[in-house]
């Protein structure tokens, strides 16, 4: 059993006063881990009595280095000393490994912001060391803990709320890509002066990579602080080493995705752009994680496929473009195989659809030739809105649906990174406990979803993908409800409350055809 605190800046009685108060109610623990500023400016008289041995920690205690200039004097030995009995400084980075098999990774100080660094901060070598110092062990999966003074930036994407915190603002992001290739179990850290315990986040790519265990980020407040906030923390854990695979890899069921993704994926960009080209498709119908090539020699076929004729509908169809119920002066293009639409009650002016024009009931059930429509007239509106400063999300809901319907919505390029649109439907989907997942760069939506299976798929113009597989109830406007708060309009949710009149939605059509003819390909071919 561990307990963490948060700053104690040279408030030595108030904080073991705490841990006797603890111990005293709950039993014996095995140590004290500090993060943030152990000192502070007036910690003299205090300290004074524990460096002299005239009063003594009450309980293992270890700290982090120095954060400022002005209390680096208290720390002697940059590799990490014996402070006073039962007080240990760590030192300026490392692993720290205990009689029972813990593993804890600790980094001291804050994010130089000047080279050389200052010796109370630490640097990008400083974090490549450490990481390279644990990469290299053989079969690592991880660290048990995690100590580090400053928050990690981004932490709070694709969770619940930091209060007054903005974590997009506040931290490392050092210390992010630190906790992005340690993966500890817990993330111990400081210096905001808040209490924040996060969801657990996964440390795997679902779909890509086998099942790992979960981080769980707790953020801690000053000691003593007159707002009451938590500043000490208790905890058991069980050292990795000593867990069963399968206990370990466990699930909790508020689980939330990475928030370190993008990083994790610049990486890997960059390490591959060092590695020869090669695509590869994930193949799904085999043993997880085998991939097979691009060139499709695998199947032992090399005959062309047959174009497969769509499916008859069985009733009226709103959406097949011979069907007397299509409504066709919203049409503002029409292909060989697909044509374009504005949205009926669209929740902006230039929503489209990109529709087929006969019939098939999803994208996983279109020919090759339609398919090959379907993607040039995504390149064409991504040239067209980008030409407006505006990106597109495209979304897909076959779910009661008879025809394909790819709902194409711009958002403004300013307003939404595309970490934030991601971040949006996640988050929705969590509160919705809808299983929104990030399917593989170089994998389409024909390799998760059978011909059949009901599914909720989005898409952003920058080629990363979301897929759900609805095995029950699906809400029929999430797509859209979740753009319509993104861009600050919750009443265009539905669309059955934005219809305009006829000569409206013409008015509107005509204007998005004349917009859209210098990049329609369809009046080229």
């Amino acid at each position: 059993r561990r307990l963490a605190c948060g700053d104690v800046e040279g408030r030595l009685e108030t904080i073991f006063g705490r841990v006797r108060a603890v111990q005293a109610k709950s039993g014996r623990f095995d140590m004290l881990l500090c993060v943030g500023s152990f000192f502070g400016p007036s910690s003299g008289a205090e300290w004074a009595e524990y460096c002299t041995g005239a009063k003594k920690a009450p309980i293992p205690t270890y700290v982090l280095g120095a954060n400022s200039q002005d209390t680096l004097s208290y720390f002697p030995d940059v590799s990490g000393c014996e402070l006073a009995e039962n007080i240990t400084y760590l030192g300026r980075r490392g692993v720290f490994s205990g009689c029972s098999g813990l593993h804890i990774a600790y980094l001291s100080g804050t994010e130089a912001q000047e080279q050389p660094a200052p010796a109370h901060s630490f640097s990008a070598k400083d974090v490549e060391e450490l990481k390279a110092s644990l990469l290299s062990t053989p079969n690592f999966r991880g660290v048990d803990i995690l100590l580090t003074s400053p928050w990690p930036r981004d932490v709070g994407t694709f969770a619940n709320s930091a209060g007054e915190i903005d974590t997009k603002k506040c931290g490392s992001k050092l210390v992010s890509d630190l906790a992005a290739s340690l993966k500890p179990r817990y993330h111990f850290a400081a210096l905001e002066k808040a209490y924040y315990e996060r969801l657990p986040y996964r440390n795997h790519t679902v779909l890509q990579e086998t099942p790992q265990h979960v981080t769980r980020f707790i953020a801690l407040a000053d000691v003593g602080n007159t707002s009451k906030k938590k500043y000490l923390y208790a905890f058991s854990i069980v050292p990795m080493s000593a867990m069963e695979p399968t206990e370990l890899v466990k699930q909790p069921q508020d689980v939330t995705e990475n928030p370190y993704r993008r990083l994790c994926r610049e990486a890997a960009k960059a390490k591959a752009e060092e590695e020869p080209s090669c695509q590869f498709f994930f193949d799904l119908n085999k043993q997880q994680g085998k991939k097979r090539p691009s060139d499709g020699k695998e199947r032992g076929d090399s005959q062309p496929k047959q174009a497969k004729k769509p499916p008859q509908p069985t009733g009226p169809c709103w959406f097949c473009l011979a069907s007397p119920e299509v409504e066709k002066h919203l049409v503002v293009s029409i292909g060989t195989h697909c044509y374009l639409a504005l949205a009926k009650g669209g929740l902006l002016p230039d929503h489209v659809l990109i529709l087929p024009i006969g019939h098939y009931q999803s994208v996983v059930d279109l020919s090759s030739e339609v398919l090959e429509e379907v993607t040039k007239y995504k390149a064409a509106l991504k040239e067209f809105f980008r030409s407006k400063g505006k990106r597109y999300v495209l979304f897909e809901r076959n779910y009661r649906s008879q025809h394909l319907q790819l709902q194409v919505i711009p958002v403004p390029v300013d307003l939404c990174i595309s970490e934030d649109i991601k971040e949006a439907f996640i988050t929705q989907a969590q509160e919705q406990q809808i299983e929104l997942l990030e399917i593989p760069e170089h994998s389409d939506i024909t390799q998760v979803a059978q011909p059949g299976m009901p599914y909720f798929f989005v898409e952003l113009d920058t080629g990363e993908k979301l897929f759900h597989r609805i095995r029950g109830r699906f809400p029929l406007q999430f797509g859209r409800a979740v753009l319509a708060e993104l861009l600050a309009l919750p009443q265009r949710s539905d669309w059955r409350q934005c219809a305009a009149p006829r000569h409206e939605e013409a008015a509107q059509a005509r204007a998005f055809r004349r917009d859209f003819q210098p990049f329609d390909f369809s009046l080229r071919d």
